[in-house]
């Protein structure tokens, strides 16, 4: 038996995909012989020298240069000694009382420095009551989907990650889709949905890489006035602009109506499983008794070292240091597609290559 791989619903929700289509890969090459697969036993590679492929290969193929994996940071820039230095003033100066389980919204010294730092790069307005800090931006879905109960679907744009459809299936709900074009999510489908809440990603939509348009934006929020939903704002990438300037979270037109999230999976590191939602005041009770009824805590050491990162400079120096080193990469690649009839948004430009090499964008 050779390596292991992991189960199709996990792989999908770590790539993004559907589970059905992992699963049909997985059978494909099941059925190439490359994979075996038995009940109660998983899938594994098949080992052995003789198996001829199905299709010859075009040539050798060898490890990848360059990782174009989106959704992810370059790892290999996390600032080691920075991050260290702060843990090690977390350690040194936490109280006693933050090494016990303690309020669910989390560290008051984080929210503190949250609510500072959101404020003053993103437009965020928010106290350090209103904040709660997560496991991630899929915890913090969850947990909304929790709060807001399985009798209406919520809303999320048509190619929306699929860890968000996932945590809002795990928790009984359903979810609807909002279609997208050039301008950003469809808003005028919310007419036609009975929902509580849309998740949306204003900002920097992805995977297209769009702003949700200016006159899209305020009628989202009349929407949700009007009908007493909630948009839920994923601040996806917000912190890196290289086309446009930046614009200021949705949540700073109405706070009332807007739950905001953010996280540092792709400023730092996704492995630190720590994020943030920024809660209107109706609703904070509600997923305050949510959260608490889970006993779900984001470690407080690392709270504490991540207040420290912000309120030391340490996180603004680094934001600007990986926007330089990712515009640099940013305009080599798009320098390299210039012969190709693509369209560059942001960060995002999808294209699947055949034989022949001719695309489909």
């Amino acid at each position: 038996m050779g390596t292991t791989l992991p189960p199709a619903r996990s792989l999908a929700a770590d790539v993004g995909l559907a589970r059905n289509t992992v699963a049909e890969a997985y059978a494909a090459l099941v059925a190439e012989g490359w994979l075996a697969s038995r009940q109660g036993s998983g899938t594994w590679v098949v080992n052995g020298g003789n198996r001829s492929p199905t299709v010859q290969p075009r040539g050798t193929a060898g490890t990848p240069r360059h990782n174009l994996l989106p959704g992810s940071p370059d790892v290999s820039a996390f600032p080691r000694s920075q991050w260290l230095a702060s843990v090690r003033r977390a350690l040194t100066s936490a109280p006693n009382a933050a090494l016990r389980l303690g309020d669910p919204r989390g560290r008051p010294e984080l929210r503190e420095a949250l609510a500072e730092y959101l404020g003053r790069t993103r437009g965020v307005r928010a106290s350090p009551e209103s904040i709660m800090v997560c496991a991630g931006t899929r915890h913090s879905v969850e947990l909304l989907a929790k709060t807001f109960g399985a009798a209406r679907p919520i809303a999320v744009e048509v190619d929306a990650l699929f860890v968000f459809r996932e945590a809002i299936a795990s928790v009984g709900a359903a979810t609807v889709p909002i279609g997208l074009d050039e301008l950003g999510a469809r808003v005028d489908d919310l007419a036609r949905l009975d929902t509580p809440a849309a998740l949306v990603t204003a900002a920097h939509q992805y995977p297209h890489g769009v702003p949700l348009d200016p006159a899209r934006r305020t009628a989202i929020i009349g929407w949700a006035r009007r009908t007493g939903g909630y948009v839920i704002e994923d601040d996806y990438d917000g912190e890196f602009r290289y086309d446009r300037q930046p614009i200021g979270a949705l949540q700073g037109l109405d706070p009332d109506h807007v739950v905001y999230l953010g996280s540092v999976s792709k400023t730092l590191s996704p492995a630190l499983r720590l994020g943030w939602m920024v809660l209107p005041a109706d609703l904070l009770d509600a997923v305050i008794a949510t959260a608490g009824g889970e006993q779900f805590y984001v470690n407080s050491i690392d709270q504490l070292a991540m207040a420290d990162f912000i309120v030391t400079g340490q996180y603004d120096r680094h934001i600007r240091r990986m926007r330089a080193s990712y515009r640099r990469r940013r305009e080599i690649l798009v320098a390299a597609l210039s012969g190709f009839d693509v369209g560059i948004s942001g960060t995002a430009q999808h294209r699947l290559f055949g034989p022949g090499g001719q695309g489909q964008q």
